[in-house]
């Protein structure tokens, strides 16, 4: 409690400085630099994500679901499959996906891009400059870039700077089947050439108005028939299935003697799919696990 009313002195005196990052990495599934603030600044995050999040949630489009509430990947999946319905006429069509994916999205954030959006929206000022403070308390590289991982308020502050262009998206592109989940994003359409004269539009709006490039590696544009990866699942057009790469790792975290929860966590991923003949794998593989953690014992 001493803690608490300290931090609560410092910020309505206006002598709030934000303390350090510890910086560790983690594999999801590929390699991920996370930075942990100290406990006092956790604290604060919390207070300003909940203030601002019912604040800023309102403007943001409905087809946007990371880090929303009653959002998240699987009603993303369950959208991508009505937009693919859709598009196809109930696969009487070719429906064409395409794909694309923002380089080193977090590390590239522009915070002076950022800070502004947050200005134009919020007017208190002692809010901005809290918010200011929390910001640039971190860069990737080059100061003025970047927001950290680790931080719960770069959940909410990623959606408001790619509010701009799901904005565009949506008013300046006419794209009706969009789906954004952070800084993954897709659109659907029967018109491949339509969809191929959207990128350049997008790498422009992208590197003129918020600095960002799309990575040239993860741009394509695929056929739901021959199967779009998105999400952790790939796509088709009667079912979906788990992507190869998760199912190795899956079996190898078992075979590795991961707990019994780690194995029903993974049953029940696979509820939203395809999965029944993988499920009875992972059903096979629950003894196994047991019989590693007895003889540990």
């Amino acid at each position: 409690m001493a803690n608490v009313l300290a931090l609560h002195k410092e910020l309505d005196c206006r002598f709030y400085v934000h303390g350090g990052y510890h910086a560790f990495k983690v594999n999801d599934p590929k390699q991920r630099d996370i930075h942990k603030a100290m406990v006092r600044d956790r604290l604060l995050h919390h207070a300003i994500y909940r203030k601002l999040y019912p604040f800023f949630d309102y403007i943001f489009i409905s087809d946007s679901y990371s880090c929303r509430q009653n959002k998240g990947t699987h009603r993303a999946m369950s959208r991508f499959k009505s937009f693919a319905h859709e598009v196809s006429k109930n696969n009487t069509r070719t429906c064409w996906v395409l794909k694309c994916d923002i380089r080193k999205f977090f590390a590239s954030v522009d915070q002076a891009i950022l800070l502004s959006l947050v200005r134009e929206r919020v007017k208190d000022t002692r809010i901005t400059a809290l918010i200011q403070i929390v910001v640039t308390s971190f860069h990737s590289g080059s100061p003025g870039k970047g927001l950290p991982l680790g931080n719960l308020t770069s959940q909410l502050l990623v959606n408001v700077y790619m509010n701009e262009f799901d904005q565009f998206v949506k008013h300046a592109l006419k794209a009706k089947q969009y789906i954004r989940y952070a800084d993954d994003f897709v659109f659907l359409s029967h018109d491949r050439t339509w969809l191929v004269s959207l990128i350049p539009c997008i790498e422009e709006f992208l590197r003129d108005n918020l600095k960002l490039e799309l990575h040239p590696k993860k741009v394509s544009i695929d056929s739901l028939t021959t199967g779009v990866d998105y999400l952790g699942w790939v796509h088709f057009p009667h079912h979906r299935v788990l992507r190869t790469v998760t199912k190795r790792r899956m079996f190898r975290r078992i075979k590795d003697g991961r707990s019994n929860e780690a194995v029903r966590s993974y049953l029940g991923i696979l509820r939203y799919g395809n999965g029944y003949k993988l499920g009875r794998r992972v059903e096979e593989a629950r003894p196994q696990v047991a019989v590693e953690k007895r003889s540990l014992v």
